[in-house]
This record gives structure tokens, C-alpha cells and sequence, in this order.
């Protein structure tokens, strides 16, 4: 039976998970933690941005950080071992010692190893003891690091020596720029002034310190806020990190994460779905009235409520009207997978990416439920804390082009999926109604489907619907 050493009991590797479904790798945003530091059981340790999103991190066990095995900004395969815990830091270099009952006969055996310094089955003679055979643990090799070097050996089972020499002085401190690992050693901070940092959203490792010992003060923290508005307020005119100029007038940068998603993603939609696209123009003054009026509705106080939540039921009546619309196209088994169920995507544009989220079993909520998903999926999104699981699952999408005063485009669909809507800005036009020529507020819808499972008739009926329930929004009364 095998059973764990000591040491390996002692010392728990934490792995990259899967943080999402099916995904391969991940890069290192930010590590929470360093060397020395102690972490407990739920605590988060890193941020990680996968093919779809930021995650962060926590470590599954208490103890003190032993090893980061990877710096920030490097990719690291799923399962790999990206940090090391020393889970009873309070063993010491006494943790391997030896049974006290073969202390005497150890003390000789040690004396020996000393006197004669060659190797031992394969293993080279350590000041005290011998280092673990080149073939006692087995670990799956990894790539090597620019600036980091491989982990020692750990030392062998000490044996009691007589007499017991003094203890040699211990070795100075890291300086306070590095810790023993390379890394930026942990910036010195009162609780306070880190949360302070933390709500003004300051990084300490950032600010320089003025206080006695190299302690950052509330002042330190308050003029790095104030060094970043102004960096804010400033014109961007030195290429950022990860970007490499060119000649002064080209900058290249490399392409990964969410960014990189997507554009495999929609390369692949692009060239393997048969794209087609319908255009409608629609006067949407009664929607945008029924809009101003739902805002003083107390039912819907203290939610989102604007064009595109009209939009979006508007489009789960017509997917109601026409079912055949929510369905994917399974290329492997050669069938077409209709749902009885609307995950509605709705694309938002984030500070890494274009990345869509969706509402699960959006046709099943009421128009106030509605609203609460929308105004929290927007707001998880804009602050990047968007999970994979969030942007699984998808059926049909939603692109709001309006927002930025764009009138119409032909959207690619999203993967899995097998329609796309492209919502454009709503503007005051000449429109004729009801036999003369007057300003109504009007808008143009796009819908782009999969031209193998949806063919004209059927996505021009549910681009019509969509248009007929926003034209006369009533209709969500007799409809829905």
C-alpha cells in the first residue's frame, strides 16, 4: 500500500482548475499572496483570465505560501501546480527528524555520511543526511521560467550529531524590494490603509512608502489615487505593458484571453454557418413612451429599465410565436437541437474583450425579473466579473449597436447558437403616420441567422414579430 511521507503530507500543491467548460489554460492576472504569507481554507490567491472571463481563485486548504511556481502574465496548462502551501509550518526543519529511539545509531550513521562526502545510491551528501533519489517522486515536468529558478532539493532525515555544534547565525533577510522567491516582497501596511488601498482600488505594491521601516501611510495611499486620476486625466502616449512599439508609429500586441476567443470564435461561425442577414426600419415612439412611463411604475423601481429590455421581450414573444428559431445546429450527429428553453445572450463590450453573457431561462421571467437580470448582468460585466459559467449555455443573442449611435450592421452570430439581433440607435426622423409626414422616434433591426436550420420565411416572421411588438407595444399584452 502506498502511503504519503511526511513531507508530502506536509506540503500541498494547489493546481489550475477548469474553471470553465473544457478549458485548456489560463493566464496569471495577479497573485494575492507571496512566499511566507499565511492562507486559509476558502481564501482567494490569484486572479486568472481564461478563453471567457477573470476568475479568481481560492486555495481549497489552510497553511503558509511555500512557492508561487509561476509569475503574473504567464499561461499555465490546466492541472499544472501553480503554487505550494506548507500546510504545518510549525514542524520547522524538525519535521523529518528521525524515530528518538534510533537517535544513537543515527548519530553514527551521520558522522560517517560526513566523513565520507561521496554519493549514495545516486544521491549527493547534504551537509546532514543525503537528498532524495533522483526517482522518489515522481512530478509532471513543467516549463521552465524566464528569471525563476527550480526548487531545491528537500534535505533528508537530520540525525542527532554530538555535541551539538552552535547554531550558525541565520541567513539575512531579503532585502524589502525581493523575497527569497524573486517576487516584490509584501508591501508593509496597517489593515486600515489596506482597506483604504482596497476601496480606492490602489494597489500597495505600487506606492512608495514614507513612514518609518517602510510602512505605507493613508498619505502614501491618497497621493497614489491621486497620481492615478491624473494618469487618467493625461493622454496615453507610452505603449503599455505587453505592447511592443514600432518605429514609434505601430504598436503590436499580443493576442490572448477573451480577445483571442473571440476572434476564434467568430472565425469559425463566419466560415462554417451560412450567414444571412434582414433588415427592418420600425417607428418605436409608443415603445419609447411605454419606457418613460415603466420608469415611474414603483413595481420597477430601482431597475433597469430602457429600450433594450423592450427589445428583449419583444424578442422573447416572437421566439414564442416562433419556436423553430431557438435551436443549434449539431454538425457531428447531423441533427438540428431545438430548445424549449431561451438563454438570451447579450453582448457586452468590456475593458478585455467583447464578451456575451446570458440570461438563463429568460422566457420565463416576468418583465420586473427581467429588468434584475439585465441590470446585473450588465453590471457584473462592466466590472469584470463576468464567470464562465455566465456565458455558457447560450441560445439566441442580443447586440445593442445603438449605444454607440450606430443605425444597423450584419452581426456574426455566436457560436452554438442560430440567431444574432442587432438593436440600432433610436433617432428622431420624419415618418409618415396615419397620412402625414411627422417626427416619430424611429430605430432599424438586423437579424442575422443560420441559413442551414432558418430559412428566409422563418427569420423574416420573427424579425416582423419583433418589429410589430415594438411599433405597437401592446401587443405584449396579447402575445406574451
Amino acid at each position: 500500500m502506498v502511503t504519503m511521507t511526511a513531507v508530502e503530507q506536509r506540503f500541498r500543491e494547489f493546481k489550475m482548475p477548469d474553471v470553465g467548460e473544457g478549458l485548456t489554460e489560463a493566464e496569471i492576472l495577479k497573485w494575492f499572496v507571496a512566499p511566507g504569507d499565511t492562507v486559509t481554507d476558502g481564501q482567494v490567491v490569484c486572479e486568472v483570465e481564461t478563453a471567457k472571463a477573470a476568475v479568481e481563485l481560492p486555495i481549497p486548504f489552510d497553511g503558509v505560501v511555500h512557492e508561487l511556481r509561476f509569475d503574473e502574465g504567464t499561461t499555465v496548462d490546466v492541472g499544472t501546480t501553480i503554487i505550494s502551501v506548507d500546510t504545518n509550518p510549525g514542524a520547522g526543519e524538525a519535521a523529518p527528524q528521525a524515530a528518538p529511539a534510533a537517535g544513537k545509531a543515527a548519530a553514527g550513521e551521520a558522522a560517517a555520511a560526513v566523513a565520507e562526502p561521496e554519493e549514495k545510491e545516486g544521491r549527493q551528501a547534504n551537509l546532514v543526511g543525503y537528498g532524495a533519489a533522483p526517482a522518489s517522486t515522481k512530478r509532471r515536468p513543467r516549463k521552465p521560467q524566464p528569471g525563476r529558478s527550480e526548487p531545491a532539493a528537500s534535505a533528508g532525515a537530520p540525525a542527532p550529531q554530538e555535541p551539538a555544534p552552535a547554531r550558525p547565525e541565520a541567513a539575512p533577510a531579503p532585502s524589502p524590494e525581493l523575497n527569497g522567491s524573486g517576487r516584490t516582497a509584501r508591501p508593509l501596511a496597517k489593515p486600515p490603509v489596506r482597506k483604504l488601498a482596497k476601496d480606492l482600488g490602489i494597489d500597495l505594491e505600487t506606492v512608495t512608502p514614507s513612514g518609518a521601516d517602510g510602512i505605507i501611510t493613508r498619505e502614501d495611499v491618497h497621493a497614489a489615487a491621486e497620481a492615478v486620476q491624473a494618469a487618467r486625466e493625461t493622454p496615453v502616449t507610452a505603449p503599455s505593458e505587453g505592447v511592443t512599439a514600432v518605429g514609434g508609429r505601430e504598436r503590436r500586441v499580443p493576442v490572448k484571453g477573451v480577445r483571442k476567443a473571440t476572434a476564434q470564435a467568430m472565425v469559425h461561425s463566419a466560415f462554417t454557418a451560412p450567414h444571412v442577414t434582414e433588415f427592418v426600419t420600425v417607428d418605436v415612439t409608443r415603445t419609447m413612451k411605454l419606457v418613460a412611463d415603466l420608469k415611474q411604475d414603483p413595481e420597477l423601481s430601482g431597475l433597469r429599465v430602457n429600450p433594450l429590455l423592450l427589445v428583449a421581450k419583444a424578442l422573447l414573444v416572437a421566439i414564442r410565436r416562433n419556436p423553430d428559431v431557438n435551436a443549434t445546429w449539431d454538425e457531428d450527429n447531423q441533427e438540428i437541437v431545438y430548445k424549449d428553453y431561451v438563454n438570451l445572450g447579450i453582448a457586452a463590450a468590456t475593458p478585455r474583450g467583447l464578451i456575451v453573457p446570458n440570461i438563463k431561462d429568460a422566457d420565463a421571467k416576468t418583465l420586473p425579473q427581467l429588468a434584475s437580470a439585465l441590470g446585473e448582468l450588465v453590471t457584473t460585466a462592466r466590472e469584470g466579473k463576468t464567470t464562465p459559467a455566465a456565458m455558457s449555455g447560450g441560445t439566441i443573442t442580443i447586440t445593442n449597436v445603438g449605444v454607440f449611435g450606430i443605425d444597423a450592421g450584419t452581426p456574426i452570430i455566436n457560436p452554438g447558437e442560430s440567431a444574432i439581433l442587432a438593436f440600432g440607435a433610436v433617432k428622431l426622423q420624419p415618418w409618415v403616420h396615419k397620412g402625414e409626414v411627422k417626427p416619430r422616434q424611429v430605430t432599424t433591426l438586423a437579424l442575422s441567422f443560420d441559413h442551414r436550420l432558418v430559412d428566409g420565411e422563418l427569420g423574416s416572421r420573427v424579425l416582423a414579430d419583433v418589429a410589430a411588438v415594438l411599433e405597437r407595444p401592446k401587443r405584449l399584452i396579447t402575445w406574451a
